[in-house]
């Protein structure tokens, strides 16, 4: 039986076969890799992996697909977790001195919430490969300055070094979304380069400089940031949130001494 695609779920399912390809070469896994597929839906992605690991696990919330992956996979080759992937505890599959390895069509209705979910488990990752919506991968990998630029370029900027690794067209996928999307790596920064003292306050500071983003950051961090310390920083109190780096984001957090 046919199974028809959940707007709920956000599911789009990719058939471009060429795509699916270059994804997994991107991907590249070892056999023995702890490859971890998100939304593994009618195995576009999951079959391919499968001819390159010996194992796979996979998060899927659609109870249908999951009765669908159980009658065509073995559990000694593939390990369902049933459920809600923004919910999901990924740190618990790094074994001992081991890094996940994980890839997924990501839903687009939860792409960004999914990505700070995922940022919680950085330290046992070794590398990211997903499909989203090409507005997303615009504003994960825009330039201080531009339009993009906001709190998820500052947040996973600082926390990854991100690859813009190709575009892909509305029809390599069924049904066919109205946006365009693209394929995008995140590769976990090593220890020595996060230099914020306080990552919750480095990440408060930015969703409140992001709040009101037409403002002066004089006027969104009042109360927040003494303009002695932009003086001090030689940021320019007037400025707007996207007119800062990464960087200069890290020096009023660390500034703040919490």
């Amino acid at each position: 039986m046919k199974h028809i695609a959940r707007k709920r779920f956000g599911q789009n399912f990719l058939i471009d076969t060429g795509i699916v390809g270059d994804i997994v070469n991107a991907v590249a896994p070892a056999r023995t890799d702890c490859v971890v597929e998100i939304g593994p839906g009618l195995g576009a992605l999951t079959d391919p992996l499968l001819k390159r690991v010996d194992h796979l696990h996979v998060v899927e919330i659609d109870r249908d697909i999951v009765a669908r992956l159980r009658q065509r996979y073995s559990p000694d080759r593939l390990t369902i977790h049933e459920g809600d992937a923004l919910m999901f505890d990924f740190g618990a599959l790094a074994g001992i001195g081991e890094r996940l390895r994980i890839v997924g069509n990501l839903p687009y209705n939860i792409s960004t919430p999914l990505l700070f979910h995922l940022r919680d488990f950085a330290d046992r990752v070794f590398d990211m490969h997903f499909m989203l919506q090409k507005e997303v991968v615009e504003r994960l990998t825009a330039e201080p300055g531009t339009g993009d630029f906001g709190r998820l370029s500052v947040m996973l900027q600082y926390r990854y070094v991100i690859d813009w690794l190709l575009d892909v067209p509305p029809e390599s996928f069924d049904p066919a979304p109205k946006v365009d999307s693209a394929v995008v790596r995140l590769i976990p920064k090593l220890a020595s380069d996060l230099t914020a003292k306080d990552e919750k306050c480095l990440s408060d500071l930015v969703a409140a400089a992001f709040s009101q983003r037409r403002k002066m950051l004089r006027n969104t961090l009042k109360g927040v940031v003494d303009e002695e310390i932009f003086v001090r920083l030689g940021i320019t109190p007037t400025a707007r949130a996207e007119e800062l780096s990464v960087d200069d984001y890290v020096r009023l957090s660390n500034a703040l001494g919490r």
